[in-house]
């Protein structure tokens, strides 16, 4: 092929490519979002060049968050993701922290009237101008209804769909060059994270959707008779696709020791029943909360566990799950050949994977393997650099395979950092993998032939 027809091709396949930035690119602010971003770039890489040269993992953080919301989530991402990310980027992207300015109180105003269609005064009794919170996507605050009931609103940021729908569709681009430029990429499906994160974070500015995920998991919590925890209810009659309307709650986070002690007498059993809770979800609920982080888990003043924002959830397969699962014991049990198969299950592949040839490359590994403790793959602040290192090289040696781990993998294991966090403040005897009273399989009416319990 001559260099000519080669430059005909890169041609044809980018036309073919840029459909959805050029969908950005046809109204004024994803123009502008498109000029603001090159902008950043251009600023950083000018710095760079006049000598102000931080370490990278350093330098693409701070240009992370000078992006601002989808780039800030995709550090979030990174620095959730040690089985993924190189060890200094994972790290340095825990200093990304979604903290936004809050927005002054007229945009609120002019977002709920717009959506509801109504003053504020005649849909609300009071509105605390004072947010509770105020992140990237959205801004909560407390306010009471006609009838006196206590509600939180969570209000949507001007323009978010907008920025994530151009940053995405720049990002996707990007990588789709890159992968078309280098084709040994090509198996680790950058572009594929891409369209996997984009679809979360579009999902996430649905509060139509997210009420909808409330409903659903107060409805799982009384199918499965589960009465010792709460979602919020959600008002439908004051929620839109960006304005979400719900019941408040009132209580402690859960990782607040001090100020639980005044709630229970055993801090150890409300985390035994958030855990039960979470890992029945997994299977008996149509999907699972993928962010509780101690902001999002409370022990409410009637001793219940409230789990709040249903922004970001997972779904995930029975058999992916069980995947998981046989993978941790296999490392426990130095078992290549079941650890090779747990990885074809867990991964996403359009190839049929040669678990013969997985094992052999594993086991280049086995002495690194043997003295892992399976608890140690999610113990976040007990984790030491080889655990980190291992996890890669497994991930890596399944990309060569042709495996490619989803979203939902990391999403569990960000849960079970979150959640091992909360083991060392309530529980520091506990261990999640051997305690009797936590089943990981949420109930479910069979458990894979011995495992973990």
């Amino acid at each position: 092929m001559s260099d000519s027809s080669g430059i005909k091709d890169m041609k044809a396949w980018l036309e073919g490519e840029r459909s959805g930035l050029s969908l950005a690119l046809n109204t004024a602010r994803g123009g502008a979002r498109i000029a603001e971003t090159l902008g950043v770039l251009g600023r950083q890489g000018l710095g760079w060049l006049l000598g102000n040269r931080p370490p990278v993992p350093a330098l693409l953080r701070t240009t992370f968050e000078s992006l601002g919301t989808t780039y800030i989530k995709l550090g979030q991402f990174i620095a959730s993701s040690p089985s993924i990310f190189p060890e200094e980027y994972v790290e340095e992207f825990q200093r990304c922290l979604d903290r936004t300015p809050p927005l002054p109180f007229h945009y609120i105003r002019e977002t709920i009237e717009q959506e509801l269609g109504q003053p504020l005064e005649q849909l609300y009794q009071f509105v605390d101008p004072k947010p509770l919170a105020s992140a990237s996507i959205a801004q909560v605050h407390s306010a009471k209804l006609k009838n006196g009931q206590d509600v939180v609103i969570k209000v949507q940021r001007p323009g978010v769909r907008n920025v994530l729908l151009t940053d995405f569709n720049f990002l996707y681009l990007a990588a789709r060059i890159t992968e078309r430029l280098a084709p040994g990429l090509s198996k680790s499906a950058i572009s594929g994270v891409i369209e996997e994160l984009q679809a979360g974070m579009l999902e996430e500015c649905d509060f139509i959707k997210e009420a909808g995920n409330l409903k659903a998991f107060n409805a799982f919590l009384r199918d499965t008779g589960n009465t010792s925890a709460i979602a919020p209810e959600p008002v439908m009659s004051h929620t839109t696709g960006k304005v979400l309307t719900m019941e408040r709650f009132f209580g402690v986070p859960l990782t607040d020791m001090n100020v639980l002690k005044k709630y229970t007498d055993d801090p150890a059993q409300t985390l035994i029943s958030a855990l039960n809770t979470w890992f029945s979800s997994l299977m008996l609920c149509d999907f699972f909360h993928a962010d509780v982080h101690a902001g999002n888990l409370m022990l409410l003043e009637d001793g219940r566990v409230g789990f709040i924002d249903f922004g970001i959830v997972g779904r995930i397969r029975r058999e992916a799950w069980d995947g998981m699962a046989k993978f941790f014991d296999a490392i426990g049990r130095g078992d290549i050949r079941q650890m090779a198969e747990a990885m074809a299950v867990i991964g996403m592949t359009r190839e049929e994977v040669d678990v013969d040839a997985l094992t052999r490359d594993i086991e280049s590994l086995q002495g690194a393997l043997g003295q892992v403790d399976p608890s140690a793959l999610i113990q976040a602040d007990r984790n030491d650099k080889e655990v980190n290192r291992l996890l890669m090289d497994l991930v890596k040696i399944g990309e060569g395979h042709g495996i490619r781990f989803p979203r939902e993998f990391a999403l569990l294991l960000k849960q079970f950092l979150y959640f091992d966090r909360y083991v060392q403040v309530l529980a520091p005897e506990m261990d999640m993998f051997s305690d009797n009273r936590l089943d990981m399989f949420g109930g479910a009416d069979e458990l894979p032939g011995g495992l973990l319990h």
